[in-house]
């Protein structure tokens, strides 16, 4: 009787998780570590947008990085002034540490300085992604 009461238990500690970490996942969000962040185009090896820049950090093995390097595609075409840049997480291991990047996709919103001002881990929407650029203009 106690084995099946440790299962149940464990069973609803590793749902409850798992619904946690979906629901986090993708959305773009400020965090109080980033409010000192710059990037500048020596960085980030493109032009910084005249709006705003989005900083998508993904790895070869990744297949949420395709999809959300369509939406941020999308977004900075719709968007005037609004860049989007794409980083191989691999080949650019000191920048991931200092700006603690721990999964791909993680995508930062810049402002027109290189600020850092929005930050997602994992993939997100697209209305979310044009709601952070308008907040960060």
């Amino acid at each position: 009787m106690t084995g099946l009461v440790v299962c149940v238990v464990v069973l609803a500690a590793a749902s409850g998780f798992g619904v946690l970490q979906r629901r986090r996942s993708g959305r773009v969000r400020v965090r109080g570590r980033d409010d000192d962040k710059r990037l500048g185009a020596a960085e980030l090896g493109g032009e910084l947008g005249e709006r705003a820049t989005l900083v998508q950090f993904s790895s070869a093995f990744c297949a949420p990085c395709r999809a959300t390097r369509r939406v941020l595609g999308e977004v900075a075409g719709l968007v005037p002034g609004v860049a989007h840049v794409e980083i191989d997480a691999e080949k650019n291991l000191d920048l991931v540490r200092e700006l603690d990047i721990l999964k791909t996709p993680t995508v930062l919103v810049l402002d027109a300085g290189g600020r850092v001002v929005r930050r997602a881990t994992g993939q997100p929407r697209k209305a979310d992604v044009i709601a952070a650029i308008g907040e960060a203009v």
